[in-house]
């Protein structure tokens, strides 16, 4: 199962860099995670500030 990044995200890009096979990118609001690109690595809610990355 692909991680999900909440409303919390705050938009401040490190999930994006932290992800090892390029499964993030920036959206209208917040960053979201490609489900079909995900790994489910976790790599992405270690780097999260704000705790908003969540496993499905």
């Amino acid at each position: 199962m692909a991680h999900v990044i909440s409303d919390e995200c705050i938009s401040c890009g490190g999930c994006e860099s932290a992800c090892p096979v390029g499964a993030i990118s920036a959206g209208d609001d917040k960053y979201v995670i490609n489900p079909d690109e995900c790994i489910d690595c976790g790599a992405c809610a270690d780097q999260c500030p704000v705790s908003a990355i969540k496993g499905e």
